[in-house]
C-alpha cells in the first residue's frame, strides 16, 4: 500500500522540526491508548515521558530553556497528541493555561515558574466548587497563616480537577478571607493537606485524571496567591481551544482505526459492491468523508489558535483598547470553532461506523471510545450558549463575555453540571 504523507510548505519547516521531537512518543502513546481506557489505567508514564522530553515547556522562551513555540504550533501538537490519546491533552489543559498566564505576567516569579516548567513540573486544575454554592460564590477559602507571615492556608473541595492527579501544583480558584478578593492559589500537591480522587464518572475522557480535589489547611506561599483580575485575558478562549484540539484529534483517531479495520477485513456482503471492503466504493466514501472532516477540524483549530496568538501579542502592545479588541476576537473565534466542531466531531466519530459491520461494535475493538471522548469534550461549556452569543454579536454587535462561572441558581438545590 502506498501512503501519501503531507508535505508541508516551507513556512511549516520550523513546526516539522519541533513535531519530529515528539512524534515517536505520540506513536507509542497511540499503541496503548485503547488498552489504557479499557483497563482504566491513567497515563502516568506517558505524561511523564512527554514532560521529560520538554513538552510542558513548549511555550517557555528559548532564552529560559524552553522551545519558544507559538500558539498555532502548540495547538497543532496538541491535536496530534489527541489523535494518539485524546485524554492526555485534556489532562495537560490546566498546565498549558498556567504557563500562558505566566508568559504574560511580570515580576520575579515569572522566571521562577519558567524554571519549574523546564525542570518538568506540572500544574493541574481545581476551579469548580462542590456542594451548596450559588452561582458566582466561592466557598474555597484562602486565609493568612497566623504562624507564618509568608504563607496562606487553603481549605475547600473542588470537582472536575482535570489533570491534578498528575500534577506538582494545582491552580486553585478561591477567595481570600481577609479582604474578599478572588484569587488563584497555586498549591503544591506535595503535602498532606492536598488529596485527589480519580472519581470522574463520565462515559468518555475517562483517564484525564479528573475528579475531586480536597484542600484541608493546605499551605500556599504568599507569592503564589495571585489576584484573579490579573489572569491572562484570553484564558477562557485558551481553555476552549484545548478542547477543540481534543475534538479534532478524536476524528483523526477514528479515521485511522476504522481505515485499518476496513483494510484488513476479509468478510463481505452479497449485496455489496466489490470483492473486498477495502475496494467497495460506498465504504471508501464513508472513510473519505470522515477524513475530510478531520481536515476541516484541523483547519478550524489552526484558525482559532491564530486568534489566540493575536491576543497573546496584544498583551505587549501597550494599547489597552487594541488589547481588549484582540481578546474579544479570540473569544468569538473559539466560540465559533466550538459550535462547528462539537457537531462535526460527534457526527464524524459516529458516521465512521457506517464503514463497519456488526463486528465493528465489539467492545474489544473499543472504536466507540472516539465518539464517547468527542461527545464528552463537546459537553464542556455548552455550545448552545456560545451559538447564542455569536448570534448576539452578529445581530446586535454585543461583545462576547470572556469570564463566566457555574453554580446553583439562587434558591435552587445544587446539582453537578
Amino acid at each position: 500500500m502506498t501512503t501519501l504523507t503531507h508535505t508541508p510548505p516551507a513556512t511549516d519547516a520550523e513546526y516539522e522540526l519541533l513535531a519530529a521531537r515528539f512524534r515517536p512518543l505520540f506513536a507509542r502513546i497511540a499503541e496503548g491508548s485503547s488498552r489504557r481506557e479499557q483497563e482504566h489505567e491513567l497515563p502516568r508514564e506517558e505524561i511523564r515521558a512527554l514532560i521529560d522530553a520538554g513538552f510542558g515547556a513548549l511555550r517557555v522562551p528559548v532564552s529560559a530553556g524552553g522551545s519558544g513555540a507559538s500558539l498555532p504550533q502548540l495547538f497543532r501538537l496538541l491535536t496530534e497528541l489527541a489523535a494518539a490519546d485524546s485524554n492526555i491533552p485534556q489532562a495537560l489543559r490546566a498546565h498549558f493555561a498556567f504557563v500562558e498566564d505566566r508568559l504574560v505576567s511580570t515580576g520575579a516569579q515569572r522566571e521562577v515558574w519558567f524554571k519549574r516548567f523546564v525542570d518538568g513540573e506540572i500544574v493541574g486544575n481545581s476551579w469548580t466548587e462542590v456542594g451548596t454554592v450559588t452561582i458566582g460564590d466561592v466557598i474555597t477559602k484562602v486565609s493568612p497563616d497566623p504562624d507564618d507571615a509568608g504563607a496562606f492556608r487553603v481549605s475547600g473541595t473542588k470537582y472536575y480537577s482535570t489533570g491534578s492527579i498528575f500534577a506538582d501544583w494545582i491552580d486553585t480558584f478561591a477567595q481570600r478571607t481577609d479582604n474578599g478578593v478572588k484569587v488563584i492559589a497555586v498549591v503544591s500537591t506535595h503535602q498532606p493537606g492536598v488529596t485527589h480522587s480519580d472519581d470522574w464518572d463520565g462515559f468518555g475522557q475517562q483517564t484525564t485524571g479528573s475528579g475531586t480535589s480536597t484542600f484541608d489547611q493546605a499551605r500556599v506561599d504568599a507569592v503564589n496567591v495571585i489576584d484573579f483580575d490579573t489572569r491572562f485575558k484570553y484564558q477562557t478562549a485558551f481553555y476552549q481551544a484545548v478542547l477543540l484540539a481534543v475534538l479534532a484529534g478524536s476524528i483523526t483517531a477514528a479515521e485511522r482505526d476504522v481505515a485499518r479495520e476496513v483494510r484488513n477485513r476479509t468478510r463481505i456482503f452479497s449485496h455489496g459492491n466489490a470483492s473486498s471492503f477495502a475496494a467497495d466504493p460506498q465504504i471508501l466514501q464513508v472513510i473519505g468523508e470522515v477524513s475530510a472532516a478531520a481536515y476541516a477540524a484541523d483547519a478550524t483549530v489552526e484558525r482559532a489558535a491564530r486568534s489566540l496568538q493575536f491576543a497573546y501579542e496584544g498583551a505587549f502592545l501597550g494599547d489597552e483598547v487594541e488589547d481588549e479588541r484582540r481578546n474579544d476576537v479570540a473569544e468569538l473565534e473559539t466560540a465559533k470553532a466550538q459550535v462547528i466542531l462539537s457537531a462535526l466531531a460527534t457526527r464524524a466519530t459516529s458516521d465512521v461506523f457506517n464503514a463497519l459491520a456488526a463486528s465493528g461494535v465489539s467492545t474489544a475493538k473499543n472504536f466507540d471510545r472516539h465518539w464517547r471522548n468527542a461527545r464528552t469534550a463537546a459537553n464542556h461549556n455548552p455550545w448552545v450558549f456560545k451559538a447564542r452569543i455569536i448570534g448576539d454579536h452578529s445581530v446586535n454587535g454585543a461583545v462576547p463575555p470572556r469570564v463566566w462561572s457555574i453554580g446553583a441558581a439562587p434558591g435552587a438545590a445544587p446539582a453537578k453540571a
